[in-house]
């Protein structure tokens, strides 16, 4: 028999390798642990980038940035709509899944639930420093402790309004700042939010800690404004709402520059994994309603499942790691950002619920043509106009109304614009495929928001989710 020591001893050593193994996210070596940045538009549509082909609309910041990095072809949102879109980001979990089924109104009982294990919340807990600076849209009690706000979901530092800036993106005086009320601020909202951020990465954060910085700006959505000196830029345009939007973008474009430029003075553009995106396709019929931006060449628009409101802007830089000036057109959705970072950053992903993301990092370096899919990619969108559900599997994509009753089936490699409606020629495809499209909305709903279906039992939209107030009761 071992002398007493020695079982001690083991004991230790025993207890010491089990808290070692815990903490292992966080000695992961930094040059594997990069920083990262999620920057999100709002309402940019597809073909709203000189990048993506926009031939008017000048955004050389954020061309530059494509030649740098990788241009996702096939970067799709988790929805047609704010909120949802941004839920998804947050959670990898398709939007119906984890509560937030539609834009949140003011007042609104809807809101990103407590329940939810939240991106920069594993990455905090891995080690990382945090800051959200920007659009928030994820509850409709805003800087009220009834419901989470983004220091409840995992942000160290936070700078955000509800939904838009008010009374426009000039002057707005509807920012908080750590649950403050910041007041009226001179200037622009775009390089407002990324002022925040700079000064942020300057004075607030811990340089002794790898960070993820959210960016969610308020530009190109509605109600919009533009500084002068970039409307200069648009002279022979003679609708005034065009040049307001293309200013508007150009703006968004300078503010995502000055804070690519900061990465650049302070060192870190080699260290820091940027992804660029847009949260669904442009407002409007951009023609006569508000809203000038472009969907490309693609079928509808913002509130549509169908690719124009769902297929937006992707972009993704770091240096080293995703070879410069490269394509991909894989399809990624929002949701992805979710497991990619949260590998990345050493955190471990929940094994309690369904993710619907996937990592998709192979993809952004080109390390890999092909990810698998366990959930298939879906969007349900109680708000559409149309068909409110969609699923796309490899090339084909199916879409369905309210009652599946109605439905559409593309193949979009041969019919990107979803022009040829296939169902009839190809019968047995689209029986397999709705049949898993009712299959998976099944499991989904099994799983989904019931803590809406409580507060409002008689059915339908609760209380508020359409712009009236909701009571002010803690939220699960």
């Amino acid at each position: 028999m071992a002398p007493p020591h020695l079982s001690c001893d083991f004991v230790c050593m025993k207890r010491f390798l089990i808290v070692l193994l815990a903490c292992l996210p966080l000695l992961v070596d930094a040059a594997d642990r990069p920083n990262l940045i999620v920057f999100l538009a709002d309402d940019l549509g597809y073909g709203d980038l000189g990048c993506f082909g926009h031939p008017v609309i000048k955004t050389p910041h954020l061309d530059a940035f494509a030649k740098e990095g990788v241009r996702l072809t096939q970067c799709y949102s988790a929805s047609a709509v704010c909120s949802p879109s941004r839920s998804a980001i947050l959670t990898g979990r398709t939007p119906y899944r984890n509560g937030v089924y539609t834009w949140i109104a003011e007042g609104a009982e809807v809101h990103l639930r407590r329940s939810e294990v939240t991106l920069p919340s594993l990455l905090r807990e891995a080690g990382y420093t945090t800051c959200h600076s920007g659009k928030w849209h994820l509850n409709g009690l805003f800087n009220d402790p009834a419901q989470p706000q983004p220091g409840d979901h995992g942000y160290d530092w936070w700078f955000a309004t509800q939904n838009n800036a008010a009374p426009s993106h000039e002057n707005p005086v509807n920012f908080v700042r750590n649950g403050e009320p910041v007041g009226a601020m001179a200037g622009y909202s775009a390089p407002l939010v990324v002022e925040e951020a700079i000064a942020w990465l300057g004075k607030e954060r811990d340089p002794g800690k790898p960070f993820y910085l959210a960016v969610w700006t308020h530009e190109p959505h509605y109600p919009i404004k533009s500084d002068p000196a970039f409307k200069a830029l648009y002279p022979d345009l003679s609708d005034e709402l065009q040049a307001e939007h293309h200013a508007n973008v150009t703006q968004l474009d300078q503010a995502f520059g000055n804070l690519m430029k900061v990465l650049d003075e302070e060192g870190l553009r080699e260290d820091t994994l940027v992804f660029f995106t847009s949260d669904n396709g442009p407002e409007g019929d951009g023609v006569k309603s508000p809203g000038r931006g472009s969907q490309g060449d693609l079928r509808g628009r913002k509130r549509d499942l169908h690719e124009g409101g769902i297929r937006v802007p992707g972009l993704a830089r770091w240096p080293g790691k995703i070879p410069a000036g490269s394509l991909c057109d894989v399809p990624v959705i929002g949701s992805d950002l979710f497991p990619t970072l949260v590998k990345l950053g050493g955190a471990t992903l929940p094994e309690n619920r369904v993710i619907d993301g996937v990592d998709v990092f192979g993809l952004l370096t080109g390390g890999t043509t092909r990810v698998e899919r366990p959930q298939p990619l879906f969007w349900r969108l109680q708000m559409a106009p149309n068909a409110q559900y969609a699923m796309r599997v490899d090339e084909w994509k199916i879409l369905a109304d309210a009652k599946f009753a109605e439905f559409e089936l593309y193949n979009l490699k041969s019919d990107p614009r979803e022009v040829e409606d296939l169902k009839e020629r190809e019968p047995e495809r689209f029986l397999e495929m709705k049949t898993l499209l009712m299959r998976h909305n099944a499991t989904i709903e099994a799983e989904g928001p019931d803590w809406w279906e409580r507060l409002n039992p008689s059915g339908g939209k609760p209380k508020g989710s359409e712009g009236g107030k909701g009571k002010k009761v803690r939220q699960p």
